[in-house]
């Protein structure tokens, strides 16, 4: 299940918006948010954020229990 509270943590520290970041993915905003919501990203649209955002441990921000 993905933390989405610490994936917006990381967001914001890294200044990068969801509209950034979904072009960085390669979908809209509205699939971004919805995404979000849903706590569902595929491998490497997981693997492109963690690069864009530097995330050192992914596996606690997408495999959250």
């Amino acid at each position: 299940m993905l933390d989405r509270n610490a994936l917006k943590a990381e967001m914001a520290r890294n200044e990068v918006t969801q509209k950034t970041l979904a072009a960085k993915i390669g979908i809209s905003e509205k699939t971004f948010i919805s995404r979000m919501k849903k706590g569902v990203f595929g491998t490497d649209e997981a693997q492109i954020i963690v690069d864009v955002l530097k995330i050192r441990d992914p596996a606690s921000i997408f495999f959250a229990k």
